[in-house]
């Protein structure tokens, strides 16, 4: 008789059910760089911030990221971008006193502009220490600064329509917000390097096109079993749903250089949403997807200057144009919901062409000094600029 024990049989994880949220409802994630007020690399002050930012009543969330030169904070739920905006005011201001009790700063952009990343530590905790061991270099390489938008969906086959429907829009998210032309100390001659980065990553990229939630609950079941991905934190998509808030999470925005230019992307993205739920102005096709890789190396390319290929007629026009087009559609939307300002806001930014990696170029050109245009961006982050 053989008394060994029979090994356990693993058990795949299920998907978790789409939990209820309010409509265009709310949520922003933001990662910062830590640096040093020496010459501006980044410095691995993490677990100093979260000791001090602890102390200070806030909203939302203050959590480590990857490596310890890194820190994300995240609102609450918002029901406006102007309620996103005081959140992240109020967080800035938390995180700017805790730094200059440091004497390091926290700056915006979606890449350290020299750092090296084998200088970089990795964050002792269980996930990040497996992500590493399965990721080798590239999680150090993972020292970028992005940021996350939740939108809150009525249901889940809603949150599937409203992500493919999202997808058309993801240059418009990245050149706008881009705001990582500099890696390792050289002018990469994208306006978004930070991408390139997300891209190495097997489980990045677009999500599976299914409109419904049976169907996705499906691919994820087969997903699992292959034993290729956990949970739904595995996937890297662009846009991703997240069943346990109920929302879908657009993931391609390069973290701004201010707060007001983050809570104006939630605001663009609240009034698409609205656009969408109240107008359904178009179905999403598999085929959207046939120039999805096209258009979305174009706006890390070349940012504002791009080309974009309409989905539906394959008609080409500068994104900029596009974008424009789209504000337009979407102000009536915006202005219910009390995002006009995030409209304008941005309408300035594409007639001028003047999203966050033009400035960072700008002040390189006239500083020569990549640590001072770092210093430049943490005076920016801790006060709003004057417009322009």
């Amino acid at each position: 008789m053989n008394d060994r024990a029979e090994p356990a049989i693993a058990v795949p994880p299920t998907l978790e059910p789409f939990q209820h949220s309010a409509p265009l409802s709310l949520g922003v994630e933001l990662e910062l760089q830590l640096v040093n007020t020496h010459d501006y690399d980044l410095a691995p002050y993490s677990d100093e911030m979260l000791r001090l930012m602890a102390k200070i009543p806030l909203p939302g969330a203050v959590v480590p990221e990857m490596t310890s030169s890194m820190i994300e904070v995240s609102t609450g739920v918002c029901h406006s971008c102007n309620e996103v905006l005081g959140q992240l005011t109020q967080m800035r201001d938390a995180l700017v006193r805790c730094a200059d009790r440091l004497n390091i700063a926290c700056v915006g952009g979606g890449t350290h502009p020299f750092q090296q990343w084998h200088e970089q530590r990795i964050y002792d905790r269980p996930r990040f220490r497996q992500l590493s061991e399965l990721y080798g270099y590239l999680s150090k390489q993972f020292t970028i600064f992005g940021q996350h938008v939740h939108v809150g969906c009525p249901d889940a086959d809603s949150a599937l329509l409203m992500l493919h429907r999202m997808s058309r829009y993801i240059p418009h998210f990245i050149a706008l917000s881009a705001s990582s032309p500099y890696v390792q100390g050289q002018d990469t001659q994208f306006d978004s390097a930070r991408l390139n980065s997300v891209f190495a990553f097997p489980m990045s990229g677009r999500a599976p096109y299914t409109l419904r939630w049976d169907e996705f609950a499906k691919f994820f079941a087969k997903s699992t079993r292959t034993g290729v991905i956990k949970s739904m934190k595995d996937f890297y998509w662009d846009i991703r749903p997240k069943p346990e808030y109920g929302t879908i999470e657009i993931r391609v925005f390069d973290t701004p250089l201010t707060v007001e230019r983050a809570a104006a992307l939630a605001g663009f993205v609240q009034s698409l949403a609205s656009w969408f739920l109240n107008e359904q102005p178009f179905v999403p096709q598999e085929d959207d997807y046939m120039v999805y890789t096209y258009n979305r190396f174009q706006a890390c390319r070349f940012g504002l200057e791009a080309v974009y290929v309409e989905p539906e007629t394959g008609g080409h026009l500068p994104l900029r144009e596009h974008i424009l087009q789209t504000l337009k559609q979407v102000e009536p939307h915006a202005q219910a919901l009390g995002a006009s300002a995030a409209i304008e806001l941005l309408r300035d930014c594409a007639d001028r062409g003047a999203n966050d990696a033009r400035w960072l170029r700008e002040t390189h050109a006239r500083e020569r000094l990549l640590a001072e245009v770092v210093r430049q961006g943490a005076e920016r982050f801790r006060a709003p600029p004057a417009r322009g």
